[in-house]
């Protein structure tokens, strides 16, 4: 009889020579078809993004609740050009189902607007941003910095899923008492305006902004 440490080696070397292993036996890689991730996700396509999914969210809904926002102390904010960005581990951004390329002209380039018709009341952002500001260590006054969806809900972004939204610091050199008013908000205007005029896609869009807001206009050509 053959010992162990010497029949492994057969074992092996027949699977290779006649292929009949699946892949993935033996400690090899899982088959092609099988998923990677769970989940749903849009597409990665488009000049501006970073190349990975970008979650799909719940989408509007008649009732929000309080949603759940990850550990105090466990998001970090990062710096670029000066300006804060988000911790894309905390809030990597997530789209709403209701806005895609084919209804653009029916959402978020509507006459009449649409992000009024999405946004959650203050009753429930309210708590989610003191709570978000415990998450990213935030210390500032509250009142001068934003709740601030990523991916923008004029850019078809989901409206209350806690992995849009964090609470955005000032811009360097604000002054207190100001309120909000960050340099982001213009971007996705810029943004917004480009979707609708047909200039990039929604996908191109969304992609740009969650890789960085500071140079979403640069990248897609829109400065």
């Amino acid at each position: 009889m053959l010992s162990t440490r010497r029949a492994i080696p057969v074992i092996v070397l027949s699977c290779l020579l006649l292929a009949g292993c699946k892949s993935g036996s033996l400690g090899g890689p899982s088959p092609s078809g099988s998923p990677a991730t769970s989940g749903t996700a849009s597409s990665t396509s488009g000049a501006g993004g970073a190349g990975r999914a970008i979650a799909v969210g719940a989408g509007p809904q008649k009732k929000y609740t309080v949603q759940q926002q990850p550990a105090a102390g466990s998001c970090h904010y990062r710096y670029e050009h000066g300006e804060p960005l988000e911790d894309p581990a905390c809030t990597p951004g997530a789209t709403s189902p209701a806005v895609t390329q084919a209804n653009l002209k029916t959402t978020i380039c509507r006459k009449g607007g649409y992000t009024s018709g999405v946004r959650p009341s203050t009753y429930v952002t309210g708590k989610e941003k003191k709570l978000n500001a415990a998450s990213y260590d935030y210390t500032g006054a509250m009142g001068e910095a934003e709740y601030d969806h990523l991916i923008s809900l004029q850019l078809g972004g989901d409206p209350n899923d806690p992995r849009n939204l964090w609470v955005e610091p000032t811009d360097p050199g604000h002054k207190n008492s100001q309120g909000v008013n960050n340099k982001k908000d213009p971007v996705e205007t810029k943004l917004h305006t480009a979707v609708c005029a047909g200039k990039v896609t929604l996908t191109q869009a969304q992609q740009a902004i969650v890789t960085d807001w500071t140079t979403a206009l640069t990248t897609l050509h829109l400065n």
